[in-house]
């Protein structure tokens, strides 16, 4: 029953910011630990950012580094990502994902998927 719409991706610069977006509806509270993936053609799909279902834990794979940050308003039913100094290897479809995980950064463990939005950065 849970859906969840991306939005927010776009063509950007390197070393530019976006800030995508993720609102959930079906469900009658925002209470799913929340993710953020990325698949570049060729390429896995792989975890850039978790947060829990209140947004006590958040946890980012090494190669992020400092330069994405997760939140979520669960009163207003959103989850963001805000992606600063952007490269072009950060070119991918951005999926949001939603479930009640054991593993973060394991994509088997969430039951609910957006369509993804795209976001290109150009050099």
């Amino acid at each position: 029953q849970v859906q969840l719409v991306e939005s927010g991706g776009g063509f950007v610069q390197a070393g530019d910011s976006l800030k995508l977006s993720c609102t959930q509806s079906g469900r009658a509270s925002m209470d799913l630990d929340m993710a953020w993936f990325r698949q570049a053609p060729g390429n896995e799909r792989e975890c850039v950012a978790f947060i829990s279902r209140l947004g006590d834990t958040k946890e980012y794979p090494p190669f992020v580094g400092d330069r994405f940050t997760i939140s979520r308003d669960n009163g207003r039913n959103t989850l963001y990502l805000q992606m600063n100094t952007l490269k072009p290897e950060d070119t991918a479809v951005y999926y949001c994902a939603a479930g009640s995980v054991i593993v973060p950064f394991n994509q088997y463990d969430y039951a609910y998927w957006g369509q993804g939005t795209q976001v290109t950065v150009s050099s």
